[in-house]
């Protein structure tokens, strides 16, 4: 490529999307990863795309409803493009509903859901017997069922991206100069560059543990139960994960955490028991200060820009994420919501 309006720093899934998108618009786009598309955290295996509860609604919110909304025509182009799939499907989520309290609880989300999803997603509660055999145990029989969760293979879904840029002519690869306007998009080792040259904690790596077994349970919902994902994918896997992890020696590493997660899932689905255990996964994932994406121009280097914190939500975020730095980096525009901007670095 003889000349390259946008080079992007990092190839996970902020850094990927936001350069389909500048392509798409007609940019001569560059990525630059010394390790690799989906080398970090974007390569795991959870793919958990699931909303914030509708309640207290804020921007954030309402930019993760915009982006999950969003998915299946981000997603579907893509493939189309490179002919290679993502595993992506808006299939929803369940949950068990635990006590009288948290039924009362659900019914009001359900409430909230009605008026903040605009109606095309719905938070409803249902009987268990309702939601066939892959349905979390339930004390009082019911469960949460949302319409607008989604699941997606992330390793798969980084691969994807690469052959739908290669297709459109963008450049991949470990070593180049910076060219044109310039998006770091660097996970949390990036974070941690960032923190040092602004002086203060901008954000940090959490690691997380996750775990594939060998169980095909079709189009089913994922779930969330006490906190743990577990997500069918359409390879015949369920995918469960994951834990948090400050502090850790070993970013790639598994452990007994990972040992635990297939108890928990075993308990909250008993018919995942006897499934293979087929992979043990670690990784550390980017977590900005405000535990919201931070997005925007980088203060005081004029052409350059940061996409990064997307901490358990980046490909969730992505398609949102990667209109608004399009927009941004090749036309001025600015639609990046308070709270996600990097004017809170200063």
């Amino acid at each position: 490529m003889a000349s390259v309006d946008v080079t992007v720093r990092g190839a996970g899934a902020f850094g990927l999307s936001v350069a389909w998108a500048c392509a798409q618009a007609g940019a001569r786009v560059r990525v630059v990863d010394p390790f690799g598309p989906g080398a970090g955290s974007s390569g795991g295996v959870v793919g958990a795309l699931a909303p914030h509860v509708p309640e207290n609604w804020n921007e954030k919110k309402a930019f993760q409803l915009d982006s999950l909304l969003m998915a299946k025509a981000f997603w579907t182009g893509v493939e189309a493009a490179g002919g290679v799939s993502a595993g992506y499907g808006r299939l929803g989520r369940l949950q068990p509903i635990m006590d009288q309290s948290g039924l009362a609880l659900a019914q009001a989300r359900g409430e909230g859901a009605a008026q903040l999803w605009q109606g095309r997603a719905h938070w409803r509660v249902i009987e268990a017997a309702q939601a066939g055999p892959f349905a979390p145990a339930s004390p009082t029989g019911l469960l949460i069922h949302d319409t607008l969760s989604g699941r997606i293979h992330p390793r798969r879904a980084c691969a994807a991206l690469v052959a739908a840029l290669e297709t459109i002519g963008a450049e991949i690869v470990t070593e180049a100069p910076d060219q044109g306007a310039v998006v770091w998009a660097t996970g949390w080792q990036g974070l941690l560059d960032l923190s040092e040259a602004f002086g203060k904690k901008v954000g940090e790596g959490i690691k997380g543990q996750a775990v594939v077994l060998r169980h095909d349970a079709g189009d089913a919902p994922q779930l969330f139960v006490g906190g743990l994902h577990i997500i069918p994918h359409a390879d015949g896997t369920v995918a469960i994960g994951s834990t948090s992890e400050r502090d850790f020696d070993d970013p790639t590493g598994t452990d007994e955490q990972a040992d635990a997660l297939i108890q928990r899932a075993h308990d909250a689905l008993p018919a995942m028991h006897g499934a293979e255990v087929i992979q043990r996964w670690a990784g550390v994932r980017p977590r900005a200060r405000s535990r919201a994406p931070l997005l925007g121009e980088w203060p005081g280097r004029k052409g350059h820009f940061i996409a990064n914190g997307g901490f358990k939500i980046g490909f969730g975020m992505a398609p949102k994420v990667a209109q608004v730095m399009a927009d941004l980096v090749l036309n001025g525009r600015d639609a990046i919501p308070q709270g996600f901007r990097t004017e809170e670095l200063l």
